[in-house]
């Protein structure tokens, strides 16, 4: 089980700042070398896999890390 909370840590720890949040969602930015990433995520007890997922597929290719070194790091935290 991962939560919302643990993701964001994830995220800030690749660089990525909370611009703003709005209900139980967050919305977090990163200046790549790809362009400018925001990404969206909801601040639940508990994430839905799909959505882990689509979360983990992106961030991996805007960073350019595989999601396997993603889930290691989540792991972590």
């Amino acid at each position: 089980m991962v939560s919302g909370e643990q993701v964001i840590k994830l995220l800030r720890k690749l660089g990525y700042e909370i611009i703003r949040q709005k209900g139980s969602h967050v919305r977090l930015r990163k200046i790549t070398e790809a362009g400018e990433h925001n990404i969206t995520v909801p601040k639940h007890p508990e994430m839905a896999k799909g959505t882990l997922n689509d979360i983990l597929s992106k961030v991996s290719i805007w960073n350019n890390i595989s999601k396997e070194k993603l889930i290691e790091m989540l792991g972590k935290i």
